[in-house]
């Protein structure tokens, strides 16, 4: 007697797994959307109850500070509306993508932070992924032999990437490898000698990125190699390893097929928590460096009290932090099917 399932009700339950999951997705999108709303509102109060008058920043740079020009000015841009107000004014402004225009710079928020977001994007992106790849394969490694030489250097490794604050081994690595050996560019992101839209130009600009994203790579390579090791080390010691060990696979197969699958999810977890955090490092990294991204704009505009730019920014970091919550979650259902069964049965 055969116990399988008619096709009926298969094809029933693959839809209902389906629609469960469709909602599953729609509901962290809108948890997403409120969650955006929140950090707008949250930070737009929070920026406008620190002390100082963007009127004189404004005036200042207008070569001019009489009670009449902030007044002035102070009524051009709205400053003399009631908080919920100028709140309403930024929130109709977000929801037609207008973020306003740069006391500062003299031009469109929206603008500016696009001419600097993919500098920031390219050093953040490959400073995470060198340090999340090298640092996941050397804990691998590490714990494979846990008592051999190559475990206590990925110790030794964690111990001082995380002792060693970002701009220290910024500076480091920029007289090092910069100025006594000149070997790489001091900073920038391009020559002005090269031609634009070129090879060399392409070269160069990975010539500049080394160094930094390397500071930025060092960081995540001490945390990802410790949580990778000791991830790896309590996966090896499961029983269904011992099982795999006993049915004579090999090596390969029971690292990489069976053990690593589950060990890497602690790392991918700390991967999405860890973008809400990179703006920070990327920041100082982006100050040594004289890298023109993001973070030296949100550093300017800060000094400068250029509110739109600084909303703008952090605006622009929350969507990224939730963009890369999501794309993580969505790995973490790849790598272990069991979450998404359980999600989609929720």
């Amino acid at each position: 007697m055969s116990l399988t399932a008619p096709p009926k009700i298969k094809l029933k339950g693959r839809r209902s797994m389906a629609l469960a999951r469709i909602r599953s997705i729609a509901s962290r999108i809108a948890q997403a959307v409120l969650l955006l709303l929140a950090v707008i509102i949250f930070n737009f109060v929070l920026i406008h109850l620190a002390p100082g008058d963007p009127a004189t920043v404004i005036a200042g740079e207008s070569g001019g500070t009489t009670p009449e020009q902030l007044e002035s000015i102070r009524e051009a841009y709205g400053l003399n509306d009631p908080l919920l107000v100028q709140l309403w004014h930024y929130l109709v402004k977000i929801a037609h993508f207008d973020l306003g225009y740069s006391f500062y710079f003299g031009q469109d928020v929206t603008a500016l932070i696009g001419e600097r977001l993919y500098p920031t994007v390219l050093l953040a992106g490959t400073g995470m992924l060198a340090g999340l790849v090298l640092g996941t394969l050397l804990g691998v490694v590490a714990a494979i032999k846990p008592k051999g030489l190559l475990s206590y250097v990925v110790t030794v490794i964690a111990l001082v990437g995380f002792a060693a604050p970002v701009f220290w081994t910024s500076v480091l690595l920029l007289l090092a490898l910069s100025i006594t050996l000149p070997i790489f560019p001091v900073q920038g992101m391009n020559s002005i000698i090269v031609s634009p839209h070129t090879l060399p130009q392409m070269w160069d600009t990975v010539m500049h990125l080394v160094l930094p994203a390397t500071a930025l790579a060092l960081i995540y390579v001490a945390l990802y190699s410790r949580t990778a090791r000791t991830s790896m080390l309590e996966v090896l010691d499961s029983d269904y390893i011992r099982t795999a060990w006993a049915k004579g696979l090999g090596g390969k197969v029971v690292i990489f097929k069976h053990a690593l699958r589950n060990a890497v999810l602690p790392v991918v977890t700390l991967f999405g928590l860890h973008v809400g955090a990179l703006l920070s490092s990327v920041v100082l990294i982006e100050v040594v460096f004289n890298w023109p991204g993001l973070g030296s704009l949100l550093l300017e505009s800060i000094l400068r009290r250029d509110t739109p730019v600084i909303l703008g920014i952090l605006l622009a970091s929350s969507v990224l932090v939730i963009i890369a919550n999501l794309v993580t979650d969505v790995a973490y259902r790849i790598i272990d099917p069991r979450i998404a069964i359980s999600g989609g049965q929720q």
